[in-house]
C-alpha cells in the first residue's frame, strides 16, 4: 500500500503536468483530490521557504524563559522545553508552533524547529494609489504610493475589506517571487515616491518589508548622490 507522503509526493508531480495539459488548474481541483492538491501545494512552499526572523526557541543563544513567557517559572518547578517547538516573536499572538504547525496569521511555519515565511517576497496585489487614501495626514500630499500586500493577517476582523487577501492561505495563490530590490524598480517606474505595505496586516511579512525599505532607502540616497554629482 503506497504511503500518504509517496501519494503527496506523487501528487505534487502530475499536477503542474496535468495543468500543462490543460486539464486544470491545482486551485480549481475539487472532489477527493482537492485536499491532497492542497497539501501537496502547502508542503512545497514550506519546504522552499526562506528562513524567518523573530522567533525562538530552548535552542536559541541567550534564549531564557521569559524571551517567551511573561512569567518565569519556580526554579523549584521541573519543567522540560520541547526543543522543536518555536515560539514566534514577532506579533502580540506570540503563537507556539509544533513542528509543521502554522501562526494564527497563516504565514510563518515550523519547519524541522525554525520558522520560515510563507509570503517573503510573494506580494498577492500591487496597486497605486493616491496617499489620501491612507490613514496619513498630509504625508506628502497629493503624492502616488505604489501599495503591495501579502496573504494572511493574525486578526480576525468581520468588517475587513480586504479578506480575501488577509484570511488566504499562501498555497491558495500561484505568486511569482518578487526581490525587495525589484518592488523599489516598480515603483520608481510608476513614478510613486511612496511605498505602503497595506491590505493585510504588515506585521506578517515584517522581513520582506524591512528588506523593501532598505533597498528603497539605498536608491533614494544614490538619486541624491547622483544629482549631487551632476
Amino acid at each position: 500500500m503506497i504511503s500518504r507522503r509517496a501519494l503527496l509526493a506523487a501528487t505534487a508531480r502530475i499536477v503542474p503536468a496535468a495543468g500543462a495539459a490543460g486539464l486544470a488548474p491545482a486551485a480549481g481541483l475539487g472532489g477527493w483530490l482537492g485536499p491532497l492538491v492542497a497539501d501537496a501545494a502547502a508542503a512545497a512552499l514550506s519546504e522552499r521557504a526562506p528562513r524567518a526572523r523573530y522567533w525562538a526557541t530552548v535552542a536559541t543563544p541567550g534564549v531564557t524563559c521569559l524571551t517567551c513567557h511573561r512569567d518565569a517559572r519556580p526554579t523549584s518547578e521541573r519543567h522540560v522545553h520541547d526543543p522543536t517547538r518555536a515560539t514566534c516573536l514577532l506579533c502580540a499572538q506570540g503563537c507556539v508552533l509544533a513542528p509543521g504547525k502554522r501562526g494564527k496569521c497563516r504565514a510563518r511555519v515550523n519547519v524541522g524547529g525554525e520558522v520560515r515565511s510563507l509570503v517573503y517576497g510573494r506580494p498577492i496585489t500591487t496597486q497605486v494609489d493616491p496617499i489620501e487614501k491612507k490613514p496619513f495626514y498630509h504625508f506628502l500630499p497629493g503624492s502616488r504610493s505604489y501599495s503591495l500586500a501579502t496573504t494572511g493577517c493574525p486578526l480576525r476582523c468581520r468588517f475587513c475589506q480586504n479578506w480575501e487577501i488577509s484570511q488566504a492561505a499562501p498555497e491558495d495563490y500561484d505568486v511569482p517571487y518578487v526581490a525587495p530590490a525589484k518592488v523599489v524598480e516598480a515603483a520608481a517606474g510608476k513614478r510613486a515616491p511612496i511605498i505602503a505595505f497595506t491590505y493585510n496586516e504588515p506585521t506578517v511579512f515584517a522581513e520582506y518589508l524591512l528588506d523593501i525599505a532598505a533597498a528603497a532607502r539605498a536608491a533614494a540616497s544614490a538619486r541624491r548622490w547622483s544629482r549631487a554629482g551632476s
